[in-house]
């Protein structure tokens, strides 16, 4: 792969590779017009070049087996930056749960390479989830709630988010196994939305990638 270092008109550097030097490679998992024109997509380099549907195609190999909820009923500018991070971790799925339409300037195209699901209500999601036999998980810091640090989060489980300010509703609430909270140690009453979201998918990788050895290669 021809990864040399772009640079703008201004001198600075500019993200992605330039177009393909040299014998294009035989492999139909490039995408001939990025290596034709360059590739400068918000991808990782072994990726480079490739065609959206062959990136998905090799997530899908190894997404691991927990999925991410978010409510959407005011159209929480958040759920973008939920759907980059659980992109980040290899999640098996977001889901939205409310309305459909959401603010996708946050997911910095990530979107493209992460399956999302709608779900008009809680009960749906419920549902869905009860098919496949995983549990939902509720994270909010709730009177009662346990402490995300010291919970064995499931392997194959959903993780499930309120919207910025009023937190998980009372309908998600009824149906969650378990609640967490996240620890505070300051003033604030809460953490954003996706901040937390963030916290929790890396719990659950801390909890089972690290603790089988190494992390694997992106």
């Amino acid at each position: 792969m021809n990864d040399h270092a772009l640079t703008g008109e201004n001198g600075a550097p500019e993200v992605g590779v330039g177009p393909w030097e040299g014998p294009w490679p035989e492999d139909g998992r490039y995408d001939p017009a990025l290596l034709a024109d360059g590739d400068r997509r918000n991808v990782v380099d072994r990726y480079r070049y490739w065609t959206r549907e062959a990136i998905v195609a090799d997530l899908d190999t190894r997404r691991h087996p927990f999925h991410v909820a978010v409510e959407n009923w005011e159209h929480d500018l958040n759920i973008g930056s939920v759907v980059r991070t659980a992109n980040a971790f290899a999640a098996q799925a977001v889901h939205i749960v409310g309305r459909r339409r959401w603010n996708r300037r946050g997911a910095m195209v990530t979107d493209r390479y992460q399956h999302v699901h709608h779900h008009p209500g809680p009960e749906e999601l419920t549902a869905w989830a009860a098919e496949r036999g995983l549990p939902v998980v509720g994270i909010d810091n709730l009177p009662g709630a346990v402490p995300l640090e010291t919970y064995p989060l499931p392997r194959a489980c959903v993780l499930v988010f309120g919207q910025e300010g009023p937190g998980l509703s009372d309908e998600v609430r009824k149906v969650c196994s378990a609640v967490l909270s996240i620890a505070q140690f300051g003033s604030t009453r809460s953490i954003n939305a996706g901040a937390a979201a963030a916290i929790a998918m890396h719990a659950w990788v801390r909890a089972h990638v690290f603790d089988q050895g190494p992390a694997p290669s992106p």
